[in-house]
């Protein structure tokens, strides 16, 4: 909705460069770019604004493109109109629906290049500027008007940074178009973006087994402790079935409880993982529990026997 406010305030500047001396048909047009924006912003009536953009692209169409206020209104509109889309969630069609309006990548405004960039940014997908945001950069008369090292950066930072295109990037930031649209402190905190976009893709290159491992703990984490609880709980159940009410074969059932804790503690648990550590933890302490109880009598029996 802030985007809105800015697409409003920039119909309403439209509306102030125009004004003087208006026709007739002008001043019709400009009146349904007031329209546009007040859907947009008093009615949020988003799907209307649309409509209402393009009947006036239709009437400005069929005027004489020479006039300069025509294009300021074109420009006007179609921003209303991107983010009319945007907000009815149909940004797949945006930049496409600009080309209609202009027909060429190269004669598309500043303002409405940045707006589509920073559009496919956030929707992530960068991609789909790439070409035209290069077409565009590269045209000698784009780089005489005003917003041009804008739309320069926003290329460098949402397109090429995010793709992982560095040597564009960096013919880019050293090239003709970097040498007009950046200062030399933009073009060396540029190059410092690709290092550090560098360095963030190289550790996990370097660490894959660090970070495998991070990764597994803290997922782990989360889910241990109950797991652990069930496991302890089993465990008891079964120290009660086979130990306390046992009777007749006694040994075998030890034997078979052995076995059993055994492929538990060594089979299906890594000891080199650190999640596994409580686990291996509680496993001793109900071992160490059992024997205590199991063996009890016989300890308690053998200083007897000596003293026999």
């Amino acid at each position: 909705m802030s985007s809105c406010a800015t697409s409003l305030n920039s119909a309403r500047n439209l509306d102030s460069v125009c004004s003087p001396s208006l026709t007739p048909p002008l001043t019709q047009i400009t009146n349904m770019l007031d329209s546009a924006a007040e859907q947009m912003m008093v009615h949020i009536d988003f799907q209307a604004a649309f409509h209402t953009c393009e009947r006036g692209l239709e009437c400005l169409a069929n005027m004489d493109q020479e006039d300069s206020r025509c294009g300021e209104l074109k420009a006007g509109f179609c921003i209303l109109g991107i983010q009319a889309l945007a907000e009815l969630n149909q940004w797949h069609g945006v930049f496409s629906w600009v080309l209609q309006q202009y027909e060429h990548q190269e004669k598309i405004p500043a303002k409405i290049m940045q707006m589509c960039i920073l559009l496919y940014s956030k929707v992530e997908e960068p991609a789909v500027m790439q070409e035209a945001a290069r077409v565009w950069l590269s045209c000698l008369t784009n780089s005489r008007v005003t917003g041009f090292g804008t739309v320069a950066e926003l290329y460098l930072l949402h397109v090429l940074v995010p793709l992982g295109h560095r040597d564009e990037a960096l013919e880019l930031i050293d090239g003709e178009v970097g040498s007009i649209a950046f200062t030399e402190d933009q073009r060396q905190a540029a190059l410092e973006v690709l290092e550090e976009k560098d360095q963030q893709i190289e550790e996990p290159i370097l660490n894959p087994r660090i970070s495998s491992d991070s990764e597994t703990a803290a997922n782990s984490v989360s889910t241990q402790g109950p797991v652990i609880h069930k496991l302890e709980a089993i465990v008891r159940f079964l120290y009660r079935k086979l130990f306390v009410t046992a009777s007749g074969s006694f040994p075998l059932r030890r034997v078979f409880l052995a076995a059993v804790l055994l492929y538990m503690l060594f089979l299906r648990l890594d000891p080199a993982l650190p999640s596994s550590f409580m686990w291996i933890s509680k496993l001793l302490q109900l071992l160490k529990q059992m024997w205590r109880a199991i063996f009890a009598s016989y300890y308690q029996a053998l200083p007897q026997s000596k003293g026999l």
